[in-house]
This record gives structure tokens, C-alpha cells and sequence, in this order.
């Protein structure tokens, strides 16, 4: 296990999945309390804790004397409505035991994609952990829809860690990591204890262990490890209702799968580009175009784009990909797509004449370009 890392990590976020936090369609005060203690517990130890949390839902239905969630979207927004205030006034009462204060934050996916809210949300996180309050961060989901929803609290989880250049994720969840098949159905189901690379068995592994209550299996939680992993920052996979089982990590047991980062860190704004952003169409470069950017470090530049796909405005993430449909890598476009269908296999000096002016001469500038092979 990751004892080093986990020797020197001084900023971690935990995500604290439904299955773990509720029974019988109400919460588990029990392992509501206990996590809330060992959290304060990192605390004092200087170490700087961001929580994301599920459960809404389960306290919403409580309060409301339902069995099952509502199939209705405005049912379930409701339900969420009425849970979040009943989540909260749990954490604020377990935390306070450790005279510790917790703060809200909910997001959508417009949130994070919008580079000045980006911005935003990291200064409101970052003055909450200089005031030694809990951020308690949850998606939106009264007013989500699908344009703006984030996926999952895994993916969420996953973002929030780019976002606030965490030294470690760890994501608490019903089971005790990742298995070469279901352990709630199969008894000879083996623990994976550590993965270094991603192959595609260990998604066949994932695919195969549903989630029971919350809206991300196994499969939400390898998405998410390659996310941060390929940032260059470590994550855990263990069983949230283990006894102390974030203590029991940080001293260096064996609990869970740890997967590996790679080496290099990711600088924050390559990640955002990389792993938050949305893209809204893609070109096609030629051969030239992609020696350039991928094994020369170059921008992107108007000679080597071959077709647009996509109505898109300047500023916005795209990917850039062979002829046969290789996915190179994504970056944020100088111009609109309208006039990147003008100037597509120009060269640089050729731009003003063709538009009238020229901002830039670069399509994709190399410092707003994460290459795939970058991203795991």
C-alpha cells in the first residue's frame, strides 16, 4: 500500500457513496458519526479533508414515508430537495461532536465546465479549508438536467480532486475494492489489491459489479481512478463501514485497491481541459499535424487541419483525431469553427487575408492541449 504518499498527503477528498451511508432508505447515523470522527480526526493532524457525499436521496424518501425512489424526474428532484437539508443536518451534528463545522456545496456540470465558476468554486473550497470548515460537496440535483448533470458522485469525486489539487481520493463504498467478479454473488470472487495499468479486463471486472443503491457501480469508480490516476494522483477503492478504516489507511494497512498514479503530476488547467470540459465538436489533422503535436510538443496549427465536425465558438474544448477516427488528444480552439472551415490548410500568414485580421496563429496553442496518451 501507498504508505509514503499517504505519509506526506496534506489535502485528501473522501467520497461517501449512498450504500455506505444509508439502510433501509434512511441513513446510517452510526457510519455517519463514525466517518465524521475520523475525518476530524485527519484534521488535527493538519491534514485538509473535502467530503462528497450521497445520500440525499435516502433521507428525502424518510421524510416523505416512501419505499422506493419516485420514477418521476421532478419527484426525485423533490426528493433530493427534501434530503439535502436532512444529510447536512447530520454531518453538522456529527461534526460538531468533533468541534468541527461543515459548509455546502452543490454543483452541476455547468459549473464546472464554465472556467470562471471553475475558478470560483476552487476559491470558495480553498477559503473553507484555510478556515478549517468541512466542504460537504453533493451534485445539484433539484435543478439538474441532462445538459448540465455531472454522471456521478465517483466523477464528481473525481473532478473535485483535479479541481483542488488533492494529494489522494479515497472512495468509501459497500464493497471492500475491486474484485475479479461480484463478491455479493460469487463466494470464490478474488480482491484486486493494487492496479498499475488499466486493461481491459479490469473494466470487464468493473462491468460486472453493479452499484445497489447509488447511480455508480464499479464501473463509475475505474472511470474515476483513471481520471485522477492519470494526473498523477493515487486513489483507494475500500469498504466505507470498515472500522476506522480511513485511520486504519493512513497508518498504513492493507485495506482495498490502491490504484497507481503516474509519475508526473498534470497541471490543474490541463486537467480541467483534459477531464472537465465538455467537448462540442472535433477535427481531423493530418500526419504531419499529429508527429507535430504529439511527438514534438507543437501547437496545432491551421496547415494541418484536414475537416471541422461541429458548431462551436472560440474558446471551446475539442478533440483533434486522425483521418481513421484515433482520438489524439483536446484542447480550446483560437477561432470558431465557422472560420476554422475558412482557413483549414493555410498557413500561418495566409490567416488575415482569409479573415480580414488575425489573433492568433495557432488553432490549438500547445499550452491549452492535453495529448490522450497524457490522460491514461
Amino acid at each position: 500500500m501507498p504508505k509514503q504518499r499517504l505519509i506526506t498527503a496534506r489535502r485528501v477528498v473522501v467520497k461517501l457513496g449512498s450504500n455506505v451511508i444509508t439502510a433501509k432508505n434512511s441513513l446510517n447515523l452510526e457510519v455517519i458519526e463514525s466517518i465524521s470522527r475520523q475525518i476530524g480526526c485527519l484534521m488535527d493532524r493538519g491534514i485538509e479533508v473535502i467530503l462528497v457525499s450521497s445520500g440525499a436521496m435516502a433521507a428525502g424518501l424518510r421524510k416523505m414515508g416512501l419505499t422506493r425512489r419516485p420514477v418521476e424526474i421532478p419527484k426525485r428532484q423533490a426528493v433530493s430537495a427534501l434530503g439535502q437539508s436532512g444529510l447536512m443536518n447530520a454531518y453538522e451534528k456529527t461534526f460538531a461532536d468533533c468541534d468541527k463545522k461543515v459548509a455546502q456545496i452543490l454543483l452541476t456540470g455547468e459549473d464546472l465546465n464554465n472556467r470562471k465558476r471553475y475558478l470560483n468554486a476552487r476559491n470558495t473550497l480553498r477559503t473553507l479549508i484555510e478556515w478549517h470548515v468541512v466542504p460537504i460537496i453533493n451534485e445539484n440535483d433539484t435543478i439538474m438536467v441532462e445538459e448540465i448533470k455531472l454522471g456521478d458522485n465517483d466523477n464528481l469525486a473525481a473532478m473535485i480532486t483535479l479541481l483542488m489539487d488533492a494529494d489522494f481520493l479515497f472512495i468509501l463504498t459497500d464493497i471492500d475494492g475491486l474484485y475479479n467478479k461480484d463478491p455479493r454473488r460469487f463466494t470464490d470472487a478474488r480482491l484486486i489489491p493494487k492496479v498499475a495499468t488499466f486493461k481491459k479486463e479490469i473494466e470487464d471486472f468493473a462491468s460486472h459489479i453493479p452499484g445497489t443503491l447509488g447511480t455508480g457501480g464499479m464501473l463509475s469508480k475505474i472511470q474515476a481512478a483513471q481520471k485522477v490516476t492519470s494526473a498523477g494522483i493515487p486513489m483507494i477503492v475500500a469498504r466505507g463501514n470498515t472500522e476506522n478504516v480511513l485511520l486504519r489507511l493512513f497508518e498504513g494497512e492493507s485495506l482495498g485497491t490502491y490504484f497507481v498514479p503516474r509519475k508526473e503530476r498534470m497541471a490543474s488547467r490541463k486537467c480541467w481541459i483534459a477531464y472537465t470540459l465538455d467537448t462540442k465538436g472535433s477535427l481531423v489533422i493530418d500526419d504531419g499535424a499529429v508527429r507535430a503535436v504529439r511527438q514534438n510538443g507543437k501547437s496545432l496549427l491551421p496547415i494541418g487541419v484536414v475537416a471541422v465536425e461541429g458548431d462551436f465558438e472560440e474558446g471551446a474544448a475539442v478533440c483533434f483525431k486522425t483521418s481513421d477516427n484515433e482520438i489524439i488528444g483536446t484542447g480550446l480552439v483560437n477561432y470558431r469553427s465557422v472560420d476554422i472551415n475558412l482557413i483549414k490548410g493555410l498557413k500561418t500568414y495566409q490567416i488575415e487575408a482569409c479573415l480580414g485580421d488575425k489573433h492568433y496563429d495557432e488553432i490549438i496553442h500547445r499550452d491549452n492541449l492535453v495529448l490522450k496518451d497524457c490522460c491514461g
